[in-house]
């Protein structure tokens, strides 16, 4: 039953030996690429996993027969002797200990980790059946069984042809036989397992390889520096500064370099190693190859800062748990005057009333925190909190010098650099740009939870900057490091809020400054503009508005405010306005308000007056999570027509307003004459011949205006002749500042990493960029690539899945890893010292190359520039403190090995042995056919391993 098992898993994958009759071509284990194929069946009361391992290599157009000239021998039997690649730099254990043309083989194991096949009988049970199974499915590719423990890797196994059988065998010890640690020891092993009965016996053919392990790097100090974390606040910048992430590695991320002489191509008694004497001198060999062993998770800065501050992501508490009780918390007076703030505004007092004012009310609050929270207290000393503000907002350094009004004009934003990849990273990314406040504030904060109080420092420095964004506001200064103009969608959902607190403040200076030059200055200000409604826009500035006869200071800060001033009220009567009539005759008389400019171009149709462009509103900004509000709001109306009509209506607020400023502007106007100026392809003009045959152009509305029922028409006749600066705001610049101010207000820690982890990940992409081009290394160069490509998915959602994230600084981490391997191997083979070019360049791909192969083969061997250096690191490895002349003698002559080896002093005593021994010989009897036999040894300080492939004539024996 067992036998049947293997028989249909071999026919189902079709296994009928490898029938191209190429032979491998030298390399491939670096450049093939293996694969498998597993499936489950049971003996007894064992399960077993049989898995096909397969390279797949490239076509090959070179056709050519095998060494022996064997067309019937299976393709592993041909290449035993095959000497192209002894030792693979990474290929399957059983690949490099038995055949080198073991492409393709299988694996009976047991399935389960606990189970093992330890006895004999049991051994030769699977042996037999294997042996069975391959003889009746043809199959000629080699099948192996795992026995014994899984951490011993012993296999047997055995592999068919016609006429010929080859079985693999294996011997595994802990303590070596001391007459099997040289060369001519494994020679008498080799010559009596294969018993050929010529004599006398055909020459034997061999590849040595010695691996020597450098672990002391003494004399090579790791370059990289921590970094001065005292220097910050003493002015120095060092190794960190505010607004730059670190980088490097903390500990030398070489560990280990592995050396391999090989002697691939030796005939036997050609060298001497026996255990007197051996010719074996590791600067004679004809090969090199050298891989580096890399450390296990190197402590590396830039890495550390990630993790820690994605660590805030999971905190729950908020900032008035974390810093004790809430700042507002005091008792007497002080308490109550924070609380009845508004009240004692509208109370009569004999003091003035900004004394009484919400700004001096939250600048005592932010006193009373600092006195109540106490020096000793605070999570950030006030050096480090003043050199992050500073640093943040730069225009407070002019505070001293010319004072908050003289800088408050100057800091309008940063206009963003000339178009490049690297800066519109943040669109890809949504954080921010790399030139924003947002962008500075996520660097600081990552520096802070790293090194100055954790999660503390943190929620201290989150509380002053919301305490600075409420002073600004009430004081009107710009917030530095945004862009002007509304919030930008692009980037992360907090840079919008500062963006939108930035045009509250905007609109609000704007304002204020209005209201005071009104007084001094009423003419109106003339300027040339667009025809169009966005050319309009861009003059809706409201510093540059100066209405005849109205002052700014009727513009109300809350929308349940009107204009309702005495003088005013009678102006309104006087033109006519308390009836609300909208016909041409009498609103012809009313006085215009609230011109920017004539047009130029158009006249009014019926008075055939100029047409003047109205100072209107600007459309309200809006963040990301209010136009998903706004949806919202809207889809829940429905599809009917009353819920639509309503729809429409909320959607009209910015158009109901422009035409009412029309009307101000342009008493006697009607629809068409705005239409005219604010949609020009809905006034469709033509060329007619009146009844006295002139050519004359005559206009209508569109098709779509004349629609019943038109929200345009509506509107029209809904709206009255209000000039802007009389109308409810589109924009109340108080509600929505106040709005963002508690949204900061309300920000936990964890809530403020979310939010500003996509800065970091973008700072941290450009930090690895940079550093990338320094040392130009390709593979780092795809693999960051990958990382923008995949952090680009990611981050655009608003609430990216963790694991996710932990992926994105995972391959972070590891191209850090990367650079800070390649400056380790630069300081080492000394790359940088390197005066003559030429050199410099192959050292340059020597070291770019240990880092993306497993193994790379040294040009010139021990003779070559990286040999040389090579040599060197071994040699000043070997250098011991100065001792007497006996001990010294003594201790070189205590190791046999050491006695061998004629270059202790030089090179350490080997820590792999592995030997080859191939031959071909007629077996089992002298007319038997000639067939390659191979062994594989290898010997280390706990481990020795014997490995043959035996073949034998099935037909002649």
């Amino acid at each position: 039953r067992f036998i049947s098992k293997i028989e249909e898993v071999l026919n189902d994958w079709k296994l009928i030996g490898i029938s191209s009759g190429k032979p491998l071509e030298k390399g491939i284990f670096t450049t093939g690429t293996w694969e498998e194929k597993s499936d489950e069946i049971s003996f007894a009361d064992f399960k077993f996993s049989v898995t096909h391992h397969y390279l797949v290599q490239e076509p090959s157009d070179k056709e050519g027969k095998e060494e022996l000239g064997e067309d019937a021998l299976p393709l592993p039997m041909q290449d035993l002797l095959c000497m192209n690649n002894d030792f693979p730099p990474r290929a399957h254990c059983l690949v490099r200990w038995y055949v080198y043309g073991l492409r393709e083989f299988v694996v009976i194991a047991p399935a389960a980790n606990n189970d093992a096949v330890v006895s004999e009988s049991k051994c030769n049970l699977l042996l037999s059946s294997v042996s069975i199974a391959l003889g009746n499915t043809g199959c000629q590719v080699p099948l192996f069984v795992q026995i014994h423990q899984k951490w011993r890797r012993m296999y047997v196994g055995e592999c068919q042809g016609p006429g010929v059988r080859t079985d693999f065998e294996m011997v595994h010890l802990r303590k070596v036989p001391s007459q099997y640690t040289h060369l001519s020891g494994l020679l008498d092993i080799f010559k009596t397992k294969i018993g050929c009965p010529l004599t006398p016996l055909p020459p034997v053919s061999m590849a040595i390889r010695l691996t020597f392990v450098l672990q002391d790097w003494q004399q090579y100090f790791w370059p990289q520096q921590p970094p001065d974390i005292d220097a910050l606040v003493g002015g120095e910048v060092g190794g960190l500064e505010f607004g730059k992430l670190p980088f490097g590695a903390c500990e030398d991320p070489i560990s280990e370099l592995h050396l391999a002489t090989t002697w691939p191509h030796l005939a036997e008694g050609i060298i001497v190693d026996n255990d007197v004497y051996s010719d074996l001198d590791p600067l004679q060999a004809p090969q090199w190859s050298v891989r580096v062993r890399k450390a296990d998770n190197p402590q590396c800065l830039l890495g550390d800062f990630l993790t820690e501050f994605f660590k805030l992501c999971r905190r729950k508490e908020s900032t008035d748990e974390i810093l004790g009780r809430s700042a507002f918390d005091e008792e007497g007076k002080e308490v109550a005057d924070i609380t009845h703030a508004l009240s004692k505004l509208t109370e009569p007092a004999p003091v003035p009333i900004p004394k009484l004012s919400v700004t001096n009310m939250v600048h005592s609050a932010k006193k009373k925190i600092r006195k109540h929270r106490g020096v000793d207290e605070s999570p950030l000393n006030n050096d480090v909190l003043n050199t992050i503000l500073l640093f943040l907002f730069p225009d407070a350094a002019d505070k001293l010098i010319d004072g908050f009004e003289n800088r408050a004009s100057t800091s309008t934003g940063n206009n963003p650099p000339p178009g490049n990849e690297d800066y519109n990273l943040f669109s890809q990314f949504k954080s921010a740009p790399s030139d924003s406040l947002t962008y500075k504030l996520a660097l600081c904060l990552c520096m802070i939870n790293f090194y100055h109080g954790g999660v503390k420092g943190v929620a201290h420095l989150w509380q002053e900057f919301v305490l600075e964004m409420r002073y600004r506001w009430e004081n009107n200064y710009l917030i530095p490091g945004l862009a002007n103009g509304s919030p930008d969608l692009r980037c992360c959902l907090l840079h919008q809020k500062l963006q939108m607190l930035n045009c509250c403040i905007e609109r609000k200076k704007a304002r204020d400054e209005g209201k005071r030059g009104s007084v001094s200055d009423r003419s109106p200000g003339g300027a040339s503009g667009d025809s169009a409604k966005g050319g309009d826009h861009s003059g809706d500035n409201p510093d540059r508005e100066k209405e005849f006869g109205k002052s700014w200071e009727s513009w109300s800060d809350s929308e349940e405010e009107f204009f309702e001033c005495l003088s005013d009220t009678e102006d309104l009567k006087g033109n006519g306005q308390e009836n609300g009539k909208k016909g041409a005759k009498e609103s012809v008389n009313l006085k215009p308000e609230g011109r920017l400019h004539p047009h130029g171009k158009l006249m009014l149709l019926h008075p055939g007056e100029p047409l003047y462009v109205p100072i209107t509103q600007e459309p309200a900004p809006m963040t990301e999570d209010l136009l998903e509000e706004q949806s919202e709001v809207l889809a829940k109306l429905g599809t009917s027509a009353e819920g639509a009509h309503l729809r429409a209506r909320m959607q009209s607020a910015c158009l109901l307003s422009d035409m009412e400023s029309f009307k101000a502007a342009n008493p006697g106007c009607c629809l068409e004459d705005f239409v005219r100026w604010y949609s020009p392809r809905d006034y469709i003009e033509e060329e007619v011949v009146d009844e006295k045959g002139n050519k004359v152009i005559r206009g209508e509305l569109s098709a779509r205006m004349k629609i019943p029922s038109n929200m345009w028409v509506e509107a029209w006749e809904t709206a009255k002749p209000v000039p802007a600066r009389r109308q409810k705001r589109l924009f109340d610049d108080t509600r929505e500042a106040e709005k963002v101010l508690h949204y900061l207000a309300v920000q936990k820690p964890a809530d403020l990493a979310r939010h500003l982890l996509p800065c970091i990940i973008h700072a941290a992409v450009l930090k690895v960029k940079d550093e990338e081009a320094l040392e130009d290394i390709s593979s780092v160069k795809k693999i960051i690539k990958q990382i923008i490509s995949h952090s680009s998915k990611v981050l655009r959602f608003p609430s990216p899945e963790d694991k996710k994230l932990e992926e994105i600084i995972a391959q972070i981490i590891s191209v850090e890893a990367i650079i800070a391997r390649a400056r380790s191997l630069k300081a080492k083979f000394g790359v940088e010292k390197c005066e003559n070019e030429e050199e410099k360049e192959d050292l340059q791909r020597f070291v770019n190359s240990l880092l993306e192969q497993p193994e790379v083969s040294v040009v010139g061997a021990g003779r070559g520039p990286a040999g040389s250096i090579i040599h060197k690191l071994f040699v000043n490895a070997q250098r011991v403190p100065a001792v007497p002349p006996l001990e010294e003698e003594l201790r070189r002559s205590g190791s046999q090995e050491e006695r061998r080896q004629g270059v202790q002093s030089e090179f350490p005593p080997p820590t792999g042995r592995e030997v080859i021994l191939r031959t071909s010989v007629p077996r089992p009897a002298p007319y038997s056919k000639e067939l390659p036999q191979r062994m594989y040894s290898v010997l280390t300080r706990e481990d020795f391993r014997l490995a043959g492939a035996f073949s034998a004539d099935t037909t002649f024996f």
